[in-house]
């Protein structure tokens, strides 16, 4: 019997649009471009453009050459963000974290092959990393990642991930089979580990979130390697590990979800 995703048809014109806004969403374009690389005819793109200029979910510049996204795609994506029950529920826990580990604190949530940042807590020190809410990172490339991933089947992950996996870093794992068997070190150790594998000059902890099983958020602590020795990094882990039993406590047991 088909499925019902078997039998979806997306409907063409909603299709457009959503391709459109993903694709500004990578940088601005001009009406030429967006029309090459979407395969939508420049007349039909422009009545499309004009449509979501008037509603400000597209900018223009003063020659009306190029397009950006506008300030209705913040107000949207701010609102997803501020409504998440795990950003709501974690508020508490990552203003504590930062606080004591005096550390860059980020919330995350896979999508893979990526890891998206739904929330974080800025490090006080001059000396911290760069992020930003809805960024994608490669999931291999961070603990974050590496602690969802490790929730998951070996068959799940080789089906998620390609063989040959993105180079972030010199230190990038770029071979599956070399990421499933680090993920086996997870899910025995209870925490994940990025060491400049994701941006030189930082290392990173990180545990996934009691509220799903398989875990589709994780938390982590951030800092530049400058900052840490042996003793600092298991204070961070402990911390980490006390947070993520804490939340269980605080929110019941995990409910099975499927990936």
């Amino acid at each position: 019997m088909a499925t019902e995703e078997a039998d979806f048809i997306p409907v063409k014109s909603a299709d457009r649009t959503l391709e459109i806004l993903e694709s500004l969403a990578s940088g601005g374009s001009t009406l030429a471009e967006l029309s090459t690389r979407l395969r939508i005819p420049k007349s039909s793109l422009h009545s499309i453009l004009r449509t979501l200029e008037h509603r400000g979910w597209v900018e223009t510049d003063a020659s009306r050459s190029a397009y950006r996204l506008g300030m209705s795609a913040l107000l949207i994506g701010s609102s997803y963000v501020d409504q998440d029950p795990t950003v709501l529920r974690t508020s508490d826990i990552m203003d504590s974290l930062a606080a004591d580990t005096g550390e860059t604190v980020h919330l995350a949530r896979l999508e893979a092959p990526d890891v998206v940042y739904m929330a974080k807590r800025e490090s006080l020190h001059p000396l911290r990393m760069f992020s930003a809410i809805g960024r994608r990172l490669p999931a291999h490339a961070t603990a974050l990642g590496k602690a969802m991933l490790a929730e998951l089947p070996d068959d799940t992950v080789r089906r998620l991930l390609p063989a040959d996996l993105p180079r972030s870093t010199p230190f990038t794992i770029t071979s599956r089979d070399q990421l499933i068997d680090e993920l086996a070190q997870v899910r025995e150790l209870g925490y994940a580990v990025d060491a400049q594998e994701a941006g030189i000059g930082l290392r990173c902890f990180a545990v996934t979130l009691p509220f799903a099983s398989p875990s589709k958020d994780a938390v982590s602590c951030s800092a530049p390697i400058a900052r840490l020795d042996d003793e600092k990094e298991q204070e961070i882990i402990g911390l980490l590990l006390a947070a993520r039993e804490t939340l269980g406590r605080q929110f019941g047991a995990r409910r099975s979800i499927a990936i």
